[in-house]
C-alpha cells in the first residue's frame, strides 16, 4: 500500500524554481507570495521593474526581473539570468493577461490584437519556450494557465478577452497532451470574479454589485480562495497524475445562469 504523505511534505515545494509572469499586482503577486511560502524560489517577471523589485526584497528566495511577455526576443536573456541566480526554472506560471473593449462591434481592430497578442500568442510561444528548455535539459516541469469563466461562457465581459481565453483553455488541452511525454504538466486556474486591482473598480459599482447577487455563493472571491489550486498545480506530488485540467473557482458562478 502506498504511504500516506502528509499534507506538509505533499504541497512542500523546496527544490522548485517558479517563472510568473505580470507579477507585478494582482494575483500574479500573490501567487509569487504563495509559492514563496511553500518553499519555492520565485522569479517575478514584469515590466514594473520598481514594483517587482519591491516585492522581491520582501518575500526573499526571489528576484525580478523586466519582462515582457510579448516580446519574445527577451525570452533567453530573462530565463538565463534567472537560471544563473536561482537554479534551472521548473514551474511557469502564465498569469500576464489583459482585458479589452466590452462588446464585440466597439472592438477595433488593433485592441483586438492587443489582447489576443497578450493572452493567447504570448502564452503560446512562452510556454513553447520554456517546454524546449526543458527537454533539451531532460528535465520534469509543470506550466499552469491563467483562464477564466469567460473561457467557457460569454456575458457583459469583453468579447476579445473571452475569445482569448477559450483558447487559453483549449490550448491548455492541447500543450498537455504533446508534453505528457516528457514528464511536462500543462494546467489552468479558471478564475471567476477575484478581488484585485483591476477588478475592483467594476465589483463596487452598482453593475458590479448586482452581478454578485447571481453568483451563487452572493461574493466575489478573495485572491486567497485560489491558494489551494494553484498549490495542488504546482506541486509535483499532489498532481503528478494531472495534466490538461482546468479547474474553476468562481463560487458557483458557472452553475447560474446570471
Amino acid at each position: 500500500m502506498t504511504d500516506i504523505v502528509p499534507a506538509s511534505r505533499l504541497f512542500d515545494l523546496s527544490g522548485e524554481v517558479a517563472f510568473i509572469t505580470g507579477a507585478s499586482s494582482g494575483l500574479g503577486a500573490h501567487f509569487a507570495e504563495v509559492l514563496a511560502a511553500h518553499g519555492a524560489k520565485v522569479v517575478l517577471a514584469a515590466r514594473r521593474l520598481d514594483r517587482i523589485s519591491a516585492l522581491a526584497a520582501r518575500i526573499g528566495s526571489s528576484m525580478a526581473i523586466a519582462f515582457d511577455v510579448t516580446n519574445r526576443a527577451g525570452y533567453a536573456a530573462a530565463f538565463d539570468q534567472a537560471e544563473a541566480a536561482l537554479g534551472p526554472v521548473t514551474l511557469l506560471i502564465n498569469n500576464a493577461g489583459v482585458s479589452g473593449q466590452p462588446r464585440f462591434l466597439d472592438t477595433p481592430p488593433e485592441d483586438f490584437a492587443f489582447v489576443q497578442g497578450t493572452n493567447v500568442e504570448a502564452v503560446w510561444h512562452l510556454s513553447q519556450f520554456f517546454a524546449k528548455r526543458l527537454v533539451a535539459a531532460k528535465r520534469p516541469g509543470a506550466i499552469i494557465n491563467l483562464a477564466s469563466i469567460a473561457s467557457f461562457r460569454v456575458g457583459g465581459t469583453s468579447a476579445s478577452y473571452a475569445v482569448s481565453k477559450a483558447a487559453v483553455e483549449q490550448m491548455t488541452k492541447a500543450h498537455a497532451f504533446e508534453l505528457a511525454r516528457h514528464g511536462i504538466r500543462v494546467n489552468a486556474i479558471a478564475p471567476g470574479y477575484i478581488w484585485s486591482e483591476m477588478t475592483e473598480a467594476h465589483l463596487n459599482s452598482e453593475a458590479g454589485k448586482a452581478m454578485l447577487k447571481r453568483v451563487p455563493q452572493r461574493r466575489a472571491g478573495d485572491p486567497s480562495d485560489l491558494d489551494g489550486t494553484l498549490l495542488l498545480l504546482a506541486s509535483p506530488r499532489a498532481s503528478g497524475f494531472m495534466t490538461g485540467a482546468t479547474i474553476v473557482v468562481d463560487g458557483g458562478h458557472l452553475t447560474s445562469f446570471g
